[in-house]
């Protein structure tokens, strides 16, 4: 259940930055999510042992690329809101996990295994068909600016993989969070758009949404391993899909929807195969 409402929370967290980034630059949004995100990220480590012991499990460089990356990424995000359906923008999102594929035998020194390559083949194949010139995007920069986006979170995926098991997920989420609004600060005075109550109101909302979400997620993961999860992230592109529709009138074509289940099938394909792969046997 908990899983479920991280999804929902985390799709209404890209309907309202849609909105708000029709209006406002990419990187005054990043500053208000994260901004509005301190509180629930806060209150994720208030329970159990000190938040100053539990600092200490932080490899604090490794903390900061993976923060400063994850960054990037959402910010690219935010970015290419505004030049795609919402649905498809949340799929090439997901196509990370098939990023992570890649980058993993070069970054990490991990075998490539023939399925898992297949698996990734044929999910960039789903990304091509969602952001084919002829399907539903005016111009390469929405797809570019996602497809990026997908590439720095694999980054970030990978860089967790380096992370020891004693560091605390909850401290980590914080830590990223006070270093967002740190950085993205510093870029508002090169690019700032004074919101109305309106849109600080949705910004506000969409921090504490996107906080939330990941309380949701942390609960679910320590009551579940990721990849029993995985299947059920996706359930996000079904309420993008949904809200896309109700706000702005955005269907999706056949071919798009096609690319959209190979990239959801992909991905999940390697999840599984990676829960597989880590049972002991019998």
């Amino acid at each position: 259940m908990q899983i479920l409402l991280a999804m929902f929370c985390f799709a209404l967290v890209d309907a309202l930055a849609k909105s708000v980034a029709l209006h406002y630059p990419a990187n005054e949004l990043t500053f208000f999510r994260m901004l509005f995100g301190l509180a629930p990220a806060l209150a994720m480590c208030m329970r159990g042992v000190p938040l100053r012991a539990r600092l200490k499990t932080l490899n604090l460089r490794r903390q900061t690329l993976r923060a400063l990356t994850l960054l990037v990424t959402l910010g690219l995000f935010f970015a290419g809101l505004p030049y795609a359906p919402l649905s498809e923008a949340v799929a090439i999102l997901y196509s990370e996990s098939l990023f992570v594929i890649v980058l993993a035998p070069l970054l990490l020194h991990e075998r490539l295994r023939r399925r898992d390559a297949a698996a990734a083949v044929i999910g960039f194949i789903g990304v091509l068909l969602i952001v084919r010139p002829s399907g539903s995007h005016s111009s390469w920069l929405g797809p570019l600016l996602l497809i990026s986006s997908a590439i720095t979170g694999a980054l970030s995926i990978i860089q967790i993989k380096r992370f020891k098991p004693t560091e605390d997920s909850s401290v980590a989420v914080l830590y990223f969070t006070v270093v967002g609004v740190l950085v993205s600060g510093l870029s508002l005075p090169f690019l700032w758009r004074t919101p109305t109550l309106d849109a600080l109101a949705m910004m506000a909302l969409i921090g504490v949404l996107a906080g939330t979400g990941q309380i949701l997620m942390t609960v679910a993961i320590r009551q579940a391993s990721a990849s029993a999860l995985a299947p059920y992230n996706y359930t996000s592109i079904v309420w993008a899909t949904l809200f896309g529709y109700l706000a702005w009138g955005e269907t999706v074509g056949p071919v798009s929807l096609a690319g959209m289940a190979l990239v959801i099938g992909s991905s999940v394909a390697v999840a599984l195969r990676g829960k597989q792969a880590a049972a002991p046997l019998a």
